[in-house]
């Protein structure tokens, strides 16, 4: 299984951040996987932001909870994140990621004006 990040690197203050985690080798349906959305600020640790699973069951981060929405796209297999109302803490390298450990190799989201 593969994963792979895409998104824009740079996003303004308030705006929203969409990412997309395209999945290959492995179908996004498949029943006891979820599929997570995990960020690295610079210089802290990894946070786990929220989760997809089959059935459209969402997962959340209590300190994301009310910003971050995910959602997915079973014809394309893919599996999306919205962040809203995003500040430069937001700033990350942000990385999806399955129950099995396959992780995407990250994509860098820089909030600035």
């Amino acid at each position: 299984v593969q994963l792979q990040e895409s998104g824009p690197g740079l996003v303004k203050p308030s705006q929203m951040l969409s990412l997309t985690c395209t999945v290959s080798g492995g179908s996004i349906t498949t029943s006891y996987y979820a599929w997570s959305w995990i960020r690295q600020p610079p210089g802290k640790g990894l946070e786990w932001m929220g989760a997809i699973a089959n059935g459209d069951r969402t997962y959340y981060s209590p300190s994301q909870r009310g910003r971050t929405s995910i959602s997915r796209d079973t014809s394309k297999n893919q599996f999306t994140l919205q962040l809203s109302s995003v500040t430069p803490e937001d700033t990350a390298v942000y990385y999806c990621a399955d129950d099995l450990g396959h992780w995407g190799q990250g994509t860098q989201v820089t909030v600035s004006s």
